[in-house]
């Protein structure tokens, strides 16, 4: 069951303006309206002279013609902005003072909010999953936009904002906001802006927005250097004995990872269709990456093959129709953890480096093209290939080979 909506509260006060007195000599009557404890006035243009007030009645106390029919007027005022209230409600809109003062002189207008496009943007790529998008991509977006609402309940004391009231102080505020209070680094930050901006440029082309709030600002992204194993750390770890089942299949999932490169989203769903065989006789692995749906091109050295006949007759792979028993992503990178203090290795483990070691330590340290790592890791372009380009000590002493050759008779 989805959580009730909590209902505005609404007052409506009628007072006078003593001190704004109209040529007639009477005080204009002024009507105030709160919700949620935010004020917004309507001059009701009826005025009364001053000592026929009576504020705590919120009304005239004359007894005279022109002071009966004002006090309908009075009446019949509240009772349009009440209706105007329950109206507003009824539509499942964002119910506001300014809202109400709009609706009160014809000139209010459908305005989106905020986190109301954002919902919908989320629940429009849910429909998509398996499509377009995957369910962890529209979990990072239900999570972008939890935080969203975190950050407007915070600092702005609402549940919404509407469109229009977004500006780039509160694109720097929202980012302020994530990197102190949520303690986001600067490039998780940036995920969540990312999110936004999307959400924003579909307000823009629906007409919602006339101003985009990210206008003039600008992002820079840190560069991030993810450790690898080293040939020698991934030998110990391959090589490694372990007595606990769930340690040594995650072992084994990380070091395939490792040998092809693939990632933790891919090595998930990989099963026997997607290993084909050339002329001659040499294994591949042909798949589609989930991220990117890029076709990977990968060989199948001799050490990852083995793994895959590992587990050729286990009854979990045989039942889920996958190569190898893969648990969460959360679950691998925990075991991971365990795995590398077992191993005395002093680096942070994560699905993610066995792709980085791949690249590095088994691909480009062995003079395979950058080129070809591009397409064995399914990128686009070489650009996101050259991420994964970390230079590596024995690169550099291969190069410099003909150098020392050069020189080494001087």
């Amino acid at each position: 069951m989805g959580v009730e909506k909590r209902r505005s509260t609404l007052s409506v006060l009628f007072y006078i303006k003593r001190q704004k007195l109209l040529k007639n000599g009477e005080a204009p009557i002024c009507m105030r309206i709160t919700v949620d404890k935010r004020k917004a006035e309507i001059m009701i243009k009826r005025s009364v002279p001053v000592t026929l007030w009576n504020q705590s009645k919120e009304c005239s106390k004359g007894k005279d013609r022109n002071s009966t029919e004002l006090n309908h007027y009075i009446n019949a005022v509240r009772a349009k902005v009440l209706q105007i209230h329950c109206g507003l409600e009824t539509e499942g809109g964002m119910v506001t003072a300014d809202a109400i003062r709009d609706r009160y002189y014809g000139r209010d207008k459908v305005q989106r909010t905020l986190l109301e496009v954002y919902a919908e943007h989320n629940e429009k790529c849910r429909a998509l999953i398996g499509k377009e998008y995957t369910e962890s991509t529209v979990a990072k977006f239900d999570t972008s936009v939890n935080r969203l609402r975190e950050f407007i309940c915070s600092n702005y004391h609402k549940d919404d904002l509407f469109l229009n009231e977004l500006d780039g102080q509160f694109i720097h505020g929202f980012e302020y906001w994530l990197k102190t209070s949520i303690g986001c680094k600067n490039n998780s930050a940036l995920k969540h802006l990312k999110n936004l901006k999307k959400v924003i440029r579909i307000a823009q082309a629906n007409g919602w927005i006339k101003k985009d709030p990210f206008c003039g600002i600008h992002f820079k992204v840190e560069e991030v250097n993810v450790e690898f194993l080293s040939k020698e750390e991934l030998e110990t770890l391959m090589d490694k004995e372990f007595g606990v089942k769930r340690l040594e299949q995650v072992r084994d999932v990380f070091a395939f990872c490792c040998l092809t490169g693939m990632a933790f989203a891919d090595v998930y769903q990989l099963s026997k269709e997607h290993l084909i065989r050339d002329n001659n006789g040499c294994l591949w692995i042909r798949k589609a990456r989930q991220k990117t749906k890029q076709m990977c091109n990968i060989p199948v050295i001799s050490p990852a093959k083995r793994l895959i006949d590992k587990y050729s007759s286990n009854t979990e792979c045989m039942a889920k129709n996958v190569l190898f028993p893969v648990p969460s992503n959360q679950k691998m990178n925990a075991y991971l953890k365990e795995i590398a203090d077992i191993c005395g290795i002093k680096k942070r483990l994560t699905t993610h480096v066995a792709r980085h070691t791949a690249a590095t330590v088994v691909f480009l340290a062995n003079e395979v093209s950058m080129e070809n790592v591009a397409k064995i890791l399914g990128h686009s372009n070489i650009r996101m290939t050259q991420h994964y380009a970390k230079v590596l000590d024995s690169s550099i002493m291969r190069d410099m080979g003909n150098v020392e050759r050069s020189f080494s008779k001087m």
